[in-house]
């Protein structure tokens, strides 16, 4: 770019830069060039250059280096300089700096100019960056200007003087405040004010790019904007007027377009007619085919807002919405996105998931997450069928997995599991994903559980939905150990994997001998979550053989956590309360003791351990071994003091108290059915309070018909006496 550039070449050229980087390269290049230039003595350049640095500076790029070049400005003779040098000091200086001492004596001298204008340009920048010590060396200068008979420089010296030299008036506040009052009761005079300058017609004076006074416009409109908010009064005499005004202000120059914007607002913003909150509406809808970004941008921010409200207004403008997701800017891209995921209802769900679908193949990795999340509630919300809701989630795992939210997986396995007639369809269709490509590891993990679940279905080959694939077991079982093996899983993806393997030895016949020796490699793992799983799981095929098919059986319809939870988030519905347990009338009900929370571990009471008696008098007590001792059944943690039979297994239980925090439990079980158990163990949970050591038992076989019983030592210490009381 060469140094002689114009102002507007320049901004056209940093604003079709379509990376940040090839817009810092555009500033830094003009920057070096506007720096040469000022150290120059002889520059002709130098309001065209100052101009460009300030534009940069709006930019939020640095412009300190032009400070002394705004100070040599304000000193020239010339008025084009001087007026982009005030322009300069009123945005690169302050009072705390410096340079802004060196234009005191430039502003004394521009204060007794003849040229009201440059009288103008000094009084602004001192109200906008003046000192206490500036304006105190300059405010006999501010003192005979306010006793000048020329009203322009009367409004510019008592602007100055309101913000810089004089504390609030009591008699001029009083004067505000009526004003203020008042108002509310002239807004008819405030929209005639308008009326007049929309049908005015051409005053060189005041126009600008062919609209009358578009400042002032802007400022009645805001003002319209605060007296008509929740007024229906004043809203009616307004409508009429904002009608007039954004149907024949002109919108194809920047002027029309901010008093439009302005108006578009103030129609929004208060009780207006439906149909003119259409027309405001259909203004920001031309707003978005507008050439310039900023117009487009503001546009949508506009349209997010009203969305719910005007749900049916802005669907109008779809197209137009969509087709911003195509945008070079990344800004307009963003908001181009969270609005058209607004705009998706039950009537267009399928064309405008077809569109985001779409935009996630292309889109910036930063709107992945967004994209992929939006999509998801979308199709939670207005899915048309199960198998669409399917495909469409599997859509996105395949082109943006590594971008979901981690609640995916779970929410996708729950969705398959309830959809019991498209579990053939949705196997057969998650293996062809794996088989193609096993980088998105959320895909990976949803298509291992599948095939662990429903890899007999996927054998079988039979699915009308899909096309029919002809797999086999050793193509299956190669899958999942490319899984297993492959740099590209995380160790939770080589635990879906593992475990599909070892579910599959319930499922396949041919391979067992294969699965076991997949499983025993992973034994002595160096990730020990999946060391822990192969361990257990090779524990199944020695040991317990003969629980494996149970074990590993397919799993039940996942439910969800409440009637208001979907997909990770709360759907506002109100959670059903627990309802207590309720005793069955003529049971008898035992008295509270101390000794009730957890064996008396959990309470200071010196008590002793008394029985309750079954009837109302002193009847016998029942025996320390049997459930119903008050205190002496390890089982309360459970909810109940009765033995629980399971399987023919009685358990019995038999508490000693040894001191006010310890207790010892002698566990006693036997076998009444007609077969021997072998591997017999006794397990126990306690609260983490309460120390448990459990003795080695008598036995770990039970034979038969009550032949023999095990018993085993149980140790329980409560040290601090926490109170947990189990219910």
């Amino acid at each position: 770019m060469s140094p002689s550039v114009p102002l507007q070449e320049m901004i056209r050229a940093i604003r079709s830069a379509r990376t940040q980087c090839e817009e810092r390269g555009v500033i830094q290049r003009e920057c070096a060039a506007i720096r040469a230039q000022f150290r120059q003595a002889d520059n002709g350049g130098r309001s065209h250059n100052l101009a460009k640095l300030l534009y940069v500076h709006m930019l939020g790029y640095p412009a300190h280096f032009g400070q002394m070049e705004c100070v040599r400005m304000i000193a020239s003779s010339r008025y084009s300089e001087k007026r982009v040098g005030y322009l300069g000091a009123m945005m690169l200086l302050d009072e705390k700096q410096d340079a802004s001492l060196l234009i005191t004596n430039s502003i004394k001298n521009d204060l007794s100019n003849s040229n009201q204008y440059v009288q103008s340009l000094a009084l602004c920048t001192l109200a906008c960056m003046g000192s206490a010590e500036m304006c105190r060396d300059l405010a006999p200068e501010i003192d005979r200007l306010l006793r000048s008979s020329n009203s322009y420089i009367k409004k510019k010296v008592c602007f100055s003087e309101s913000l810089k030299f004089s504390r609030p008036q009591p008699a001029l506040f009083l004067t505000n405040l009526h004003l203020l009052t008042h108002t509310h009761t002239h807004t008819h005079l405030i929209v005639c004010n308008l009326c007049c300058l929309v049908i005015s017609g051409y005053s060189p004076e005041h126009d600008v790019a062919g609209i009358s006074d578009p400042f002032l416009q802007v400022r009645i409109l805001r003002l319209l904007r605060i007296l008509g908010r929740n007024n229906e009064s004043a809203s009616d005499a307004m409508n009429d007027l904002l009608a007039q005004v954004a149907t024949n202000t002109d919108s194809t120059k920047t002027v029309g377009n901010a008093v439009l914007y302005e108006t578009v607002l103030t129609v929004l913003d208060i009780k207006s007619e439906s149909g003119l909150r259409v027309l405001a509406v259909n203004i920001l809808g031309r707003f978005l085919l507008n050439n310039d970004r900023n117009i487009r941008y503001i546009a949508m921010t506009s349209l997010q807002k009203i969305v719910v409200t005007d749900h049916n207004a802005v669907q109008r403008h779809r197209g137009t919405i969509v087709d911003c997701l195509k945008d070079q800017d990344a800004s307009v891209k963003r908001r181009a996105l969270e609005l058209s995921l607004a705009l998706v209802s039950a009537s267009n769900i399928r064309s405008m998931m077809k569109e985001l679908l779409l935009f996630l193949s292309s889109c910036p990795p930063e709107l992945r997450s967004q994209t992929a999340s939006g999509i998801f509630n979308a199709a939670e919300r207005y899915a048309p069928s199960q198998r669409w809701h399917i495909d469409t989630i599997l859509h996105v795992l395949t082109t943006a997995g590594g971008d979901v939210r981690d609640e995916t997986v779970p929410n996708l396995i729950q969705l398959i599991t309830n959809t019991s007639e498209l579990h053939s369809y949705t196997v057969h269709k998650l293996y062809r994903a794996l088989i193609t490509d096993i980088s998105q590891q959320s895909l990976v993990q949803v298509a291992c559980w599948c095939i662990g679940e429903y890899g007999d279905l996927l054998l079988k080959g039979d699915c009308q939905e899909a096309e029919p694939v002809q797999v086999s077991e050793d193509d299956v079982l190669d899958a999942l150990e490319t899984v297993l093996q492959s740099h590209m899983s995380s160790p939770a993806t080589r635990g879906f994997a593992l475990t599909a393997t070892m579910k599959l030895s319930t499922r396949i016949t041919e391979n067992v001998d294969r699965i076991r020796s997949i499983v025993s490699i992973y034994g002595s793992c160096i990730d020990v979550e999946l060391q822990q799983r192969a361990v257990e799981y090779n524990a199944l095929f020695k040991k317990y053989d003969h629980m494996r098919a149970a074990v590993l059986e397919r799993m039940p319809v996942i439910e969800k956590n409440s009637p208001g939870h979907t997909n990770g988030e709360s759907t506002g519905e109100a959670v059903k309360e627990v309802q207590p347990v309720r005793v069955k009338q003529g049971e008898p009900q035992q008295p509270a003791q101390p000794v009730c929370d957890l064996l008396d571990l959990l309470s200071s009471t010196e008590e002793p351990l008394q029985p309750p008696s079954t009837g109302g008098g002193g009847g016998p007590p029942q025996s320390s071994g049997s459930a119903g001792a008050a205190g002496g059944d390890l089982l309360d943690l459970l909810g109940g003091l009765d033995p629980i039979p399971l399987a023919g297994v009685s358990l019995t239980l038999s508490c000693e108290k040894q001191s006010d925090s310890g207790l010892t439990v002698t566990l006693t079980a036997s076998n009444s059915t007609d077969s021997d158990i072998s591997s017999f163990t006794l397990q126990a949970a306690v609260p983490k309070s309460v120390q448990l050591h459990m003795k080695a038992p008598s036995g770990d076989s039970l034979p038969a018909r009550g032949a023999a019983k095990v018993t085993q030592v149980v140790m329980l210490n409560n040290p601090s006496k926490v109170s947990a009381e189990c219910k």
